[in-house]
């Protein structure tokens, strides 16, 4: 919707009473026309009503909140004025960033995003010169508070953002300390995705007579993303994903996984694999994280590998896929995960990979979406290896154009005259060189039936895949595990079917119905210096006192013992 310079009656952004240097930041951004979140909360914040709003994330709900705390900041005063909570840093850094651009055209405005993970320095800094709007995690708010060095008696206005995620975190306690502290007469605004029964209390608490504002959807999900799923296990995730980064075009890409542990080791087999990849999760430095963010953002790299709560709050534009490489195992993180895509009116995809055991994760989330997610076909080894094909003549042709080549081709002269060898023999052996005993082009799809991937045909009758946490850095062996297994849960070699060792884990076949009694007891049996902590493919890894491998340990295990 546009605005019609020949009508008397506002329309868009200038029919909420929004003052012109906000419009003018507004229309510099290319925003037409307010989201029904913000066209519903906008003129009730500005006449200074306490909200109750719930929306999903990609809403719009940081505009419906930022305007209208900028429209009533009073700029000469150089006092805190507004709080936003959020639950995440990622958010934090998000919503100053957006109250930032839209007070392009505020002069002397300030913000300030406060966090955990950053040196008390320069927030101590900022806070001692003065800010007008400071948005922070609870955590890092109420050190702030017991150190003195933030001073909430002056705040107009406070936002609760995604309540319903500070609640998951366990954030509910401070943020109702944090309110305690903040002035009765303050303007209050919560929003969140949900409103379980600690929330409504927060909201009957603190909240003064709110308006609720309520912002119903056809779907939980945005109609420009395309979601499908492919099934398969444990043992062909990895393989499944290369074929789809190899075939499919995709700008930049984030990848789930549930555990901090599958991060790093899943972004760590990517690079190996030749992709510009990286890993983000709770235990990364938050400076860290940041810096891997900005390098997604720029294009130095192209895909993140992350946990539900690193990336939270995370709005990458390039970003056009998520790989939900571990299903979710509730709705509202598969909607808050496929969000991260199909920003700012763009097309986005999501893929979420299945295994044949979580089925019923999948209808689960088909229920609570109201949509269907459809099965995809998996790029065939000739698309792939077409796709290599053209990449590696692309940047044959890219070297020849750049020039430079005269000393090489001088090489190849004096090779093809002294050895009598073609020059398409020695540019085949050049090409050979630079894959470094690499393989090529994918093998063949086999055909026959009995030698399909499990992934595709399922696990032999009365099979199913089981996981255990040993892997090749722990010095596993099949044979370790073969005896240790047949011991302890008294099957035959016969009843233990394909294994597959990775760094920090193995895929094994069991009959499929082992008792839970026997799964307990398998846990506790250790193998090669680490316990089984056995698990079912599609449950969460048992990573309970897990502990990391010693790096002189991983050193002597992979290249040996060192010579004296």
């Amino acid at each position: 919707m546009r605005e019609d310079e020949d009508s008397a009656t506002p329309t868009g952004f200038s029919a909420l009473d929004l003052p012109e240097p906000l419009l003018r930041a507004l229309r510099d951004l290319g925003y037409e026309s307010p989201t029904p979140i913000q066209e519903e909360t906008i003129p009730h914040l500005l006449a200074g009503h306490d909200l109750l709003g719930q929306a999903q994330t990609g809403t719009g709900k940081t505009a419906a909140f930022a305007l209208p705390i900028l429209a009533r900041l009073d700029r000469a005063r150089p006092s805190l004025q507004a709080l936003v909570l959020t639950p995440t840093r990622e958010l934090a850094i998000q919503v100053a960033e957006a109250l930032q651009r839209y007070a392009t055209h505020l002069p002397g405005f300030r913000v300030l995003p406060i966090y955990g993970g950053q040196s008390y320095g320069p927030q101590l800094n900022a806070l001692a010169r003065g800010v007008h709007v400071v948005v922070g995690t609870p955590g890092r708010i109420i050190d702030h508070l017991e150190r003195g060095s933030l001073d909430l008696s002056h705040v107009r206005h406070l936002v609760l953002d995604e309540a319903d995620e500070m609640l998951r975190m366990g954030f509910i306690d401070d943020v109702e300390t944090i309110l305690r502290r903040t002035p009765d007469t303050r303007q209050t605004a919560l929003f969140s995705a949900t409103l379980p029964p600690p929330i409504r209390r927060i909201a009957q608490t603190h909240l003064r007579k709110p308006v609720e504002v309520t912002i119903a959807s056809k779907t939980r999900t945005a109609d420009n993303i395309r979601q499908r799923y492919w099934v398969v296990s444990g043992m062909h995730k990895l393989d499944a994903l290369t074929r789809i980064l190899e075939a499919e075009p995709f700008e930049a890409m984030i990848v789930f996984t549930r555990t901090k542990l599958a991060t790093d080791e899943l972004a760590e087999r990517l690079q190996a694999r030749g992709f510009a990849a990286a890993a983000i999760s709770g235990d990364v430095p938050q400076a860290q994280r940041e810096r891997s963010i900005a390098m997604l953002r720029d294009g130095a790299i192209d895909i993140l590998v992350a946990t539900d709560v690193a990336a939270r709050g995370l709005d990458v534009e390039r970003i056009s896929h998520v790989m939900n490489y571990d299903v979710p195992t509730d709705p509202e993180s598969y909607v808050h995960r496929i969000g991260r895509t199909g920003r700012a009116g763009r097309s986005g995809e999501a893929i979420v990979f299945v295994a044949p055991r979580e089925r019923n994760l999948l209808r689960m989330i088909e229920r609570a979406t109201r949509q269907p997610i459809a099965r995809m076909e998996l790029p065939t080894v000739k698309m792939v290896n077409d796709v290599r094909l053209a990449k590696f003549k692309q940047q044959i042709r890219d070297s020849i154009a750049g020039g430079g080549l005269e000393q090489f081709q001088a090489v190849i002269e004096d090779l093809e005259r002294e050895d009598n060898i073609p020059a398409l023999e020695i540019a085949a052996g050049l090409a050979k060189l630079v894959r470094r005993g690499e393989p090529f082009l994918l093998a063949p799809e086999r055909t026959e039936p009995a030698r399909e991937p499990l992934a595709e045909r399922g696990p032999e009758p009365g099979m199913a895949a089981y996981r255990v946490e040993v892997g090749f850095v722990h010095g596993l062996k099949p044979g370790n595990l073969v005896g240790a297994i047949a011991n302890e849960a008294r099957l035959t070699s016969k009843q233990i079917g394909r294994i597959e060792i990775y760094k920090e884990y193995t895929m094994v076949e069991l009959p499929a119905e082992l008792p839970d009694e026997l799964l307990a007891h398998l846990k506790k049996v250790w193998v090669a210096g680490g316990q089984l902590r056995i698990t079912r493919d599609g449950e969460p890894p048992d990573d309970a006192g897990k502990q990391p491998v010693k790096r002189s340990l991983l050193r002597r295990r992979l290249f040996g013992k060192p010579r004296k």
